[in-house]
């Protein structure tokens, strides 16, 4: 049977390439994809080359190189070993851009809330990446957290942030359509530092106490030095973004004299197997991503603002190339 894929043959340059499935290893599954998700942020660093040489992300992005890193589909097939029961079961995984996807049982998240589209069931790993960062962040009822960026990472720290109860929620970016996609009722203030004086904004619904927490979410390293001024004294910043660039950084004015706390917070870090101590692996951060999801306290559906056929996936990398500033959840329909 033939799996139609997306393929970077080389840097900007995108194809649809076919291959065989071939036969289902013993332990795993075969899952028809319906949906999968563009990470704007990430895949577009691999689409475009743009890294330094010998750095980690040329380490992580060999051409030519099969995108993707979030699906959603149906098993249709089990290989040895595999209770058939799993067949017509809704899933979620960390696969590629592609109609089908063979992988292990451990690799994939059964999606309990039937009611949850596909679109927006695509979303869990980017709950999982900012639900490791809230927890390492500390955050508890009534901080304050400013959040740099509102892309993907971004809007759902913001959300997240408010409802992990803190309050007020900053969020910082240079694009009104994504603050727009903000949820109006969700008591989060939007800012955009290129026409608004950020510092006295937040100065002022912190009654001069200043932010208790910054999420960095941008990924532009240029910017970080900067983003802790809005901290007061003992601060917390976490890095949940992967900037790509080198940061000249005074660590003396801005972390040992200020005494505040930096944090790298990465989706790798979730604890491999739950313990009484710290039962937050990333499976359950996906549990709970779904509940949310089906109740409606995160509203994906809003964050959602281009639907594409796979048939057009060569134009919609293109275009983000271009610019991705009117861009935020990007779906690839695989049906």
């Amino acid at each position: 049977m033939k799996n139609r894929s997306i393929l970077f043959p080389q840097k900007k340059t995108v194809e649809i390439s076919e291959s065989e499935i071939g036969s289902i290893p013993s332990g795993s599954v075969l899952i028809k994809n319906t949906r999968s998700l563009i990470s704007i942020g990430t895949e577009m660093t691999a689409f475009s080359g743009d890294y330094p040489k010998g750095s980690a992300w040329a380490a992580c992005f060999p051409y030519p190189f099969s995108p993707g890193y979030a699906a959603a589909g149906i098993i249709v097939e089990t290989g040895e070993g595999v209770k058939k029961e799993w067949i017509g079961k809704k899933v979620t995984h960390c696969g590629k851009h592609s109609q089908y996807e063979v992988l292990p049982l451990d690799q994939i998240h059964p999606v309990q809330r039937q009611e949850i589209p596909d679109e927006e069931a695509v979303f869990f790993i980017i709950a999982q990446i900012v639900m490791r960062g809230i927890r390492m962040s500390g955050i508890t009822w009534g901080d304050s957290a400013v959040v740099f960026g509102a892309g993907l990472l971004g809007h759902f720290a913001a959300c997240l942030s408010r409802i992990a109860g803190a309050r007020p929620v900053f969020s910082v970016d240079t694009a009104d359509f994504r603050l727009s996609r903000l949820p109006d009722k969700a008591g989060i203030i939007t800012i955009n530092p290129s026409k608004q004086d950020q510092i006295k904004i937040i100065k002022e619904h912190t009654r001069e106490r200043m932010a208790d927490i910054v999420f960095e979410v941008t990924g532009n390293a240029g910017i970080i030095p900067d983003e802790f001024k809005v901290l007061h004294d003992q601060g917390r910043f976490v890095i949940i973004s992967s900037p790509r660039d080198k940061t000249l950084f005074d660590f003396h004015d801005l972390c040992n004299r200020p005494s505040h706390t930096i944090i790298g917070a990465h989706n790798y870090s979730h604890p491999s197997a739950a313990t009484m101590e710290n039962p937050w692996t990333a499976q359950r951060h996906t549990e709970l991503f779904f509940d949310l999801a089906a109740d409606n306290a995160l509203q994906v559906k809003e964050i959602i603002s281009h639907r594409v056929s796979w048939r057009q996936a060569p134009e919609i990398y293109h275009a983000l190339l271009r610019d991705r500033s009117d861009y935020l959840g990007v779906i690839i329909n695989w049906e």
